[in-house]
């Protein structure tokens, strides 16, 4: 089986501007792959261009209150702003083909536009990012083997004491039913916190089922077993018992917990809305001929909004919402200019490009568990507003996400907007305090 070849990508004779962007792919390839019985995101499927990408999402709609969805997804046609960026470097006309090969950013992709090159060389062992999310994927610790070692990362095993997996009761034996689509979800984040945050430990915590009570315990489960970083990529409705759960899942002083903002476009969902995670949407990432070497603007899928209960943290201070506003920070989400993961449980065997903020929130945990252990008694979601309007942060300016008002909820502005906060990732000094 083909993989990515970071040796072929990263040669000296490859062009310059192909290798800021290009750790991965030995092949241009788009993903035809079906979806899991669900539908193709309706914008995408409007087209019928053959490079307009296309992406389903990986886990069902709830069905029932209190239930939360993944954010994962998944490519399923079309051609990815990585297809197309080493196809203009080859000066070769981007072509679909299979899953074999890597068709989204990889580690050292994501590292570059973040300005984290150099931190995740030398930073985070020791750490351990805890991963929640539900139900249980079996193949978990082998497909996050393949893609380590495809991409040349230390390995993160059972045996070495880097990775671990249990329930939200602790057990390593005792593990929930599995599931196709939550596999999938599960295969990004541990994927994401690898590429950003490489010597981390990873700690995966699996919920029973997708309520916010299983979902809140597994979150509870990870901080008691020591994390100090962990990333929730699910979210659902919001309701009146969010107050509550917050108090009893995410009050917890000293560790960064993110959450994804959402994938559907401008509107508040839960647990994005508690105020005491950091909340994280979503961009569309591309590399450019700028001196950082790559461009941003709004995802139009990212999520944002006003919480219709949760109080407003006193670090916010945006006039638009009596309550808490999301989001806080955001990453690359769009699945057009989506990332590589490998997965072989929830779909055929095989590489695959994700998007949705499920990708965001894994790394700002991630950045996070980079820049260093939060002090004692200390909110990290006020981080980033610390180093508001700072060299710390890359301003996303454009794009919107809906329609709104005030429209700085919906549509980006200097400075602090709804869909991503103050801004991305550049360094790690707006993710310490």
């Amino acid at each position: 089986m083909r993989t990515p070849s970071s040796s072929s990508a990263n040669s000296p004779a490859t062009p310059r501007r192909w290798r800021r962007i290009s750790s991965a792919a030995v092949a241009t390839t788009a993903l035809v792959f079906a979806g899991l019985g669900t539908a193709v995101h309706a914008d995408a499927a409007a087209s019928t261009a053959s490079s307009k990408t296309t992406w389903t999402r990986a886990c069902a709609t709830p069905t029932k209150a209190g239930e939360m969805a993944c954010k994962a997804l998944r490519v399923t046609g079309g051609l990815t702003a990585f297809q197309k960026e080493k196809a203009k470097a080859e000066g070769v006309t981007p072509r679909a083909a299979d899953i074999t090969a890597a068709s989204g950013y990889g580690p050292s992709d994501l590292r570059s536009a973040y300005g984290l090159t150099s931190a995740a060389a030398s930073k985070g062992a020791g750490a351990t990012i805890a991963i929640v999310d539900a139900y249980d994927d079996p193949k978990a610790e082998a497909d996050l083997a393949t893609y380590r070692s495809s991409y040349g990362l230390p390995a993160c095993t059972t045996a070495n004491g880097c990775f671990k997996k249990v329930s939200q009761t602790g057990s390593t034996t005792s593990l929930p039913a599995a599931d196709a689509g939550w596999s999938e979800e599960i295969s990004l984040d541990l994927d994401m916190a690898s590429a950003i945050c490489p010597l981390c430990n990873i700690l995966l915590v699996e919920a029973t089922t997708p309520t916010m009570a299983n979902l809140g315990t597994a979150v509870n489960r990870a901080v008691t077993l020591g994390a100090k970083y962990a990333s929730n990529s699910y979210g659902g409705s919001e309701s009146s018992s969010d107050p509550s759960y917050d108090s009893s899942y995410f009050n917890h002083p000293g560790v960064a917990i993110t959450v994804s903002a959402g994938d559907s476009g401008y509107g508040a969902e839960y647990p994005a809305a508690s105020r005491y995670v950091t909340a994280v949407g979503g961009t569309s990432l591309s590399a450019s001929s700028t001196t950082r070497g790559w461009t941003e603007s709004v995802w139009n899928g990212s999520g944002s909004g006003c919480s219709a209960y949760d109080a407003k943290p006193t670090w916010q201070t945006d006039t638009g919402c009596s309550k808490r506003a999301i989001s806080d920070v955001s990453a690359v989400a769009d699945p057009a200019t989506g990332v590589a993961v490998y997965d072989s449980y929830g779909v055929t065997a095989g590489w695959y490009t994700f998007g949705g903020t499920s990708v965001s929130a894994p790394i700002i945990a991630s950045v996070y568990a980079l820049a260093g252990t939060p002090s004692s008694g200390s909110y990290p979601a006020k981080f980033p507003y610390n180093a508001a309007g700072t060299s710390a942060l890359n301003d996303v300016t454009s794009g919107t996400n809906g329609s709104c008002s005030p429209a700085y909820l919906c549509t980006a502005q200097s400075g602090y907007d709804g869909p991503t906060g103050w801004g991305t990732p550049q360094g790690l000094n707006a993710f310490t305090g």
